[in-house]
């Protein structure tokens, strides 16, 4: 059998000559929703560790090649921000430092650090879930790769309200 992609998104799994029947394969198109939702699943694995939940996957043909969640505490380290850890994970997974058609998935804009860090690796996409106001890379006015396009606000709510409840419990212990 032969899997081939029809027009509308979906898989058709077409008979070779020895089989007569057809089946379809109803498969959920791979869309930013589908992919935040799994970068949203690291930052649940984050809250569950203690960490400041947030969660990364990076993507290349609609395959992820790379999760991570904030692993500061844990490491005792400050660079380990969900985004470094998917960084270096998809560069060894790919055998190269570049990162180019490939898309991040996170559920917080890239601080500083890692947007220089995204910049140097020269993925094609950035799609983040909550904005940071604070020390996201917009506010604080970060080049990104000239060829790497940005976008914000997909499951806005359902990452926020994450971090919400992370601060909430975490002033509420202290």
């Amino acid at each position: 059998m032969v899997w081939r992609k029809s027009t509308t998104n979906h898989f058709l799994l077409r008979p070779n000559e020895n089989q007569n029947r057809i089946f379809e394969a109803m498969i959920l198109p791979y869309d930013d929703n589908y992919f935040m939702k799994k970068a949203l699943q690291e930052a649940e694995a984050a809250f569950e560790k203690k960490e400041v939940p947030i969660g990364a996957v990076i993507v290349v043909q609609e395959r992820i090649i790379a999760r991570a969640h904030n692993l500061t505490e844990q490491l005792n380290d400050v660079t380990a921000h969900a985004e470094m850890q998917a960084i270096t994970s998809a560069a060894n997974f790919l055998g190269g430092k570049y990162l180019k058609n490939c898309t991040l998935y996170v559920t917080l804009e890239p601080c500083q650090m890692c947007a220089g860090a995204l910049y140097w690796s020269q993925l094609s996409k950035i799609v983040y879930a909550a904005r940071d106001p604070q020390r996201g890379c917009g506010v604080l006015g970060t080049k990104l790769h000239p060829k790497t396009e940005i976008v914000g606000g997909i499951l806005e709510n359902e990452a926020s309200n994450l971090l919400k409840r992370f601060f909430i419990q975490k002033r509420n212990l202290n």
